[in-house]
């Protein structure tokens, strides 16, 4: 057995042999390490241990397979670093390690190409009519729908038959084809290329139990779940997870049968999710800033703190403007900052609650208009309790009512302020392809500050007959 390294242990050496941080001259002798290293490992171990690398280390290590199972570690892989690795492969190694792949591997393969590869490899007349078939059917749907996850490649047989000629259509499959372990009992004109109406489902082993003479009517499931080709991956993880079936049947509107998801289809793609979110966390990508070293870390976040600074410029140029108003009513001053720090923290929470329902990509994510007005909503609650209790304080110290609505008005626009910034920014950060986590802090303090400090001040000036 291939396994004298865990894939833990194949991982830590990788990671290893790449801290050493070797120039283009020592790529030979990179590469001799490598393939000792993989000598007594399996592809699963290598899968598991490449997707444990920064993504450019992985490219390079996957090069470095052995061709004789190269093709199996590539069919193990997360489909987005899959992906990402045959973007640097040259067309006919491509072709290659497709040629070599199961049926049913090579289709998702296929499917979660970059789109000129599919094209290509679609067009290779080595690439079988079934195979292309199975890919074109994922790739008609998006690829976080679970039609984009199913295979046409499964066993279905027609209603009436016996046992004996549904083992006989499992015989006739061949011995290294993956294919899922339920067959599908269908009308009698069912076949891979027209969509039919699904009666019921038997798997291999209820056939074995069973007499070859009876007829699969009489011993099928008949209570089916199934899912819909545009319901969500995750829907499709929910039922697979709930009833632990093996195989979970794909329909169309009109409720055909017109594919299949394996459980380790999904299993792959929900664990690759998984991995993002934890190396992504609240928006951050963890794995590549522990590549960095401070002086790069700190050159990446500088110019963020740098228009930080320009902005609160613009805040002490509103203060510089009502110089009058602090000088005539000093206490106005002693209210600053905590109007500043409170609605810091407003601003600051629903940052970190964007970034992460950002970042996670969830199907029944909000949009920018619902999260906006969710959070405004929230932090106009808050607001109007914490500018209540205040402005009770301030006008209990002032002994001037109209110093307390002074007061807890500016906090309330200041809060809502800051709950506004603290959920678009992160948002359109990410759409402009910034990191979320390093811009949304920086402009949400600034801009909160300008709008509390304005309103602060304005209020004062117009009411300052009253608090005076």
């Amino acid at each position: 057995m291939k396994n004298d390294h865990s894939w833990k242990e194949l991982a830590g050496r990788l990671k290893s042999l790449y801290e050493k941080k070797q120039d283009s001259g020592n790529v030979d002798e990179r590469n001799s390490k490598l393939w000792e290293l993989f000598k007594n490992c399996d592809a699963a171990n290598i899968a598991l241990a490449i997707e444990d690398l920064e993504t450019a280390n992985a490219i390079t290590t996957f090069k470095a397979v052995p061709a004789s199972i190269s093709a199996d570690v590539l069919a193990l892989l997360d489909p987005q670093l899959a992906e990402k690795i045959l973007k640097h492969l040259e067309p006919a190694q491509v072709d290659n390690l497709i040629q070599r792949m199961r049926p049913k591997d090579a289709a998702s393969v296929i499917a979660d190409a970059p789109k000129k590869q599919q094209k290509n490899i679609l067009k290779e007349p080595q690439t079988t009519k079934k195979v292309a078939a199975d890919a074109k059917q994922r790739t008609s749907y998006p690829k976080n729908s679970a039609g984009h996850l199913m295979t046409s490649q499964f066993l279905r047989i027609a209603r009436g038959k016996k046992i004996k000629e549904a083992l006989d259509a499992v015989r006739q499959t061949h011995a290294d084809e993956k294919i899922p372990e339920d067959i599908y009992i269908v009308s009698e004109n069912g076949n891979e290329d027209h969509p039919v109406r699904m009666y019921g489902v038997i798997s291999i082993r209820q056939l074995l139990m069973h007499e070859e003479d009876t007829e699969v009517d009489d011993v099928m499931e008949k209570d089916i779940v199934c899912i819909r080709a545009n319901d969500s991956q995750i829907d499709a993880a929910a039922l697979l997870s709930k009833y632990r079936f093996k195989t979970l049947p794909v329909v169309d509107n009109e409720k055909r049968l017109i594919g299949v998801i394996p459980v380790d289809e999904l299993l792959k793609v929900m664990i690759a999710n998984l991995r993002n979110l934890y190396t992504k966390a609240v928006g951050t990508d963890a794995q590549k800033m522990s590549q960095l070293s401070s002086f790069q870390e700190a050159k990446m976040r500088a110019p963020w703190l740098l228009v930080t600074m320009a902005i609160e410029l613009i805040a002490g140029l509103v203060i510089h403007r009502y110089d009058a108003i602090l000088t005539k009513v000093i206490l106005l001053a002693s209210f600053m900052p905590v109007i500043s720090a409170i609605s810091g923290n407003v601003g600051l929470q629903a940052a970190a609650i964007t970034v992460r329902a950002v970042d996670s990509k969830l199907p029944e994510g909000r949009n920018l208009f619902k999260s906006v007005t969710r959070e405004l909503a929230t932090s106009l609650f808050m607001a109007i309790g914490c500018g209540i209790v205040l402005g009770i304080v301030g006008a209990i110290w002032a002994k001037h009512i109209p110093f307390g609505l002074v007061i807890g008005g500016a906090l309330i626009c200041s809060m809502l302020t800051a709950g506004l910034m603290g959920t678009v920014i992160p948002i359109l950060s990410k759409r402009l392809g910034f990191d979320p986590a390093t811009t949304a802090g920086p402009f949400e303090t600034a801009l909160q500050d300008i709008v509390g400090f304005g309103v602060f001040l304005w209020l004062a000036t117009v009411f300052q007959s009253w608090i005076t």
